[in-house]
């Protein structure tokens, strides 16, 4: 017994300094975690989204992708859905890219890679993050970021196109200066004169320049107050791309067309327009600007003029240069 007891007595001694060991092992294992969480944290993450299920069913092709079946594109959309706000429910900033099969496949034949793995997928993902077509994921429902992603596509290729228009028509034959540099000035000059002539209000404006091989067409929302010491609010690069856009249109010469619709509170909307002509931006007169509006672009049919808008003339945006 008294040996019983003392086997007891010392079972009963040791037994807090065992669950004193472990749960110091267990108070550094939480620690650890948290700070790895905590780490996790920090590192942002890029999620290859398939826009559309033409690209859907070329992925299914693989047969380590993850769906097998090209009916399946809803349930792909609601997984990548869920997968996204996982991420955002545990702090971990993402972005979306476009992922394209067709670049992908381009990618693993030139870089020599089994486009067969969850690996190649991966590597070809991250690289898209420092070069593709990326939105941040904030929540949007999975309806609303597939089409935003696609316009952010459309708007980067646009963006490059255009500036490769800039970059390859060359010098003057008169004067020697860069076509594509001088244009771009003019543009980023006939922007401000836009802004500035459009008043106080919200103003729409969309700028097409056809090409032999592609419609360029650039948007620009701007808000201005009418104060001149208070500068328009123009999200973005949309300054950019639509200068960009517009002096491509300059420098090629060709046809074109740029209107803007603004909208002042207590004001019908008003509607201006210009056509490129021969690399100048010349203004419509209101008859134009009506015909123009009130014509079905496909099928050249008159349509209804919309009520409660003003067709109004352009105005004067361009100062006149020496490569028109």
């Amino acid at each position: 017994m008294p040996h019983d007891n003392d086997t007891g007595t010392h079972r009963t001694r040791s037994n807090p300094g065992h669950r004193s060991t472990r749960s110091t092992r267990s108070t550094r294992g939480t620690r650890s975690a948290h700070r790895r969480r905590a780490l996790r944290r920090e590192v942002p993450g890029t999620v290859g989204l398939l826009a559309d299920a033409g690209d859907f069913a070329a992925m299914c092709g693989y047969r380590t992708f993850g769906f097998d079946r090209p009916s399946d594109y809803a349930d792909y959309l609601h997984h990548v859905d869920g997968l996204l706000r996982s991420f955002a429910a545990r702090g971990i900033h993402t972005t979306v890219a476009l992922f394209d099969p067709d670049e992908y496949a381009e990618y693993c034949g030139e870089h020599g890679l089994d486009p067969d793995t969850s690996e190649t997928r991966t590597r070809f993902t991250a690289e898209l993050a420092g070069s593709g077509t990326l939105l941040p994921y904030t929540g949007q429902p999975i309806d609303e970021l597939v089409p935003l992603l696609v316009d952010e596509a459309v708007r980067q290729a646009t963006w490059e196109y255009a500036t490769a228009v800039l970059a390859g028509v060359g010098r003057c034959a008169d004067c020697g200066e860069d076509i594509g540099h001088a244009s771009f000035d003019r543009a980023a000059d006939a922007l401000k004169r836009l802004v500035a002539g459009a008043g106080p209000g919200h103003h729409h404006f969309v700028c097409s320049v056809p090409t032999e091989d592609e419609q360029l067409v650039a948007v620009l929302h701007a808000d201005t107050t009418g104060d001149p010491d208070t500068p328009p609010r123009i999200e973005g690069r949309e300054s950019l791309d639509f200068v960009t856009v517009l002096a491509a249109g300059l420098a090629l010469g060709g046809p074109g067309g740029l209107v803007v619709r603004s909208t002042t509170e207590g004001h019908r909307d008003r509607v201006h327009g210009w056509r490129l002509d021969r690399g100048r931006l010349t203004a419509l007169s209101a008859a134009a600007v009506f015909n123009a509006y009130c014509t079905d672009a496909d099928t050249g049919d008159l349509v209804a003029p919309e009520p409660g808008v003003e067709y109004c003339p352009g105005y004067e945006v361009d100062a006149p240069g020496p490569h028109h």
